[in-house]
């Protein structure tokens, strides 16, 4: 017999209450994280700025807006705080999710959501390790004769933030492919069989992403192309999923 309709309210208000608690968890994690990085906000903007400022000839940025100076920094420290969060923010989703799920899901969604992490941040070391200093000194090379190129500090983070962010989402792909075939939406033999395009794919985005040269389209074509093989090869690991 089904319970009651006031267990059934019962039951939904506990979890409302529990998906409440673990939310200000979370915010309170975050408002504290936030402020100690405030702490440090320029120097983490001295930092994002650092594969620019190697570039360019006079060193610095520039700010064209007077409260600039004080709101970006502000902005990237709590920008900062929300990505330092994220495997806290995952394993409270987990926490949260877990009592309504068997014992093989409850052990795959925590690898998924440990690697996923892994590979977001990865994603975003790898756009700023390699794809930011090729990218701006592409840039600054290009400048016409009598130009000065003197970005604005605005402009700066919130488009190294995109990329970032871009980055981290692309090498997420093991994880969606994987979350495809757990789900039956795809199967790991049509993975197998659409390689080819995934490597065609892969060059397009590097040709889109990359400076228009070769050698820096096939430094970003080739880690996508690997992340969809490991894909591929990971999801041989997939427990069978059971109805």
């Amino acid at each position: 017999m089904n319970g009651s309709p006031n267990e059934s309210h019962a039951q939904i208000l506990a979890f409302l209450i529990e998906l409440r608690r673990r939310f200000l968890t979370y915010f309170f994690v975050v408002a504290v994280v936030f402020l100690v990085l405030l702490l440090f906000a320029n120097q983490l903007y001295t930092f994002l700025a650092l594969p620019l400022l190697k570039h360019l000839p006079q060193g610095h940025l520039i700010a064209t807006q007077i409260m600039a100076p004080f709101l970006v920094p502000f902005k990237l420290a709590f920008i900062a705080a929300l990505l330092v969060t994220v495997p806290f923010f995952l394993y409270q989703l987990w926490a949260f999710m877990a009592p309504a799920l068997y014992h093989h899901e409850r052990r795959l969604l925590w690898i998924l959501i440990f690697v996923s992490t892994l590979l977001f941040y990865s994603g975003m070391a790898f756009a700023y390790w390699v794809i930011f200093p090729l990218l701006f000194h592409f840039f600054v090379q290009t400048v016409p004769h009598g130009v000065v190129l003197s970005p604005d500090m605005t402009q700066y983070l919130d488009l190294t933030m995109q990329l970032l962010f871009v980055f981290g989402g692309l090498f997420e792909i093991p994880i969606a492919m994987m979350l495809l075939i757990w789900s039956g939406v795809m199967t790991r033999q049509r993975f197998v069989k659409m390689r080819p395009y995934a490597i065609v794919g892969a060059f397009i985005v590097g040709m889109l992403l990359a400076p228009p040269d070769v050698l820096s389209q096939t430094l970003l074509a080739i880690p996508i192309w690997l992340l969809y093989e490991g894909g591929i090869v990971l999801s041989r690991f997939l427990p069978v999923r059971r109805v």
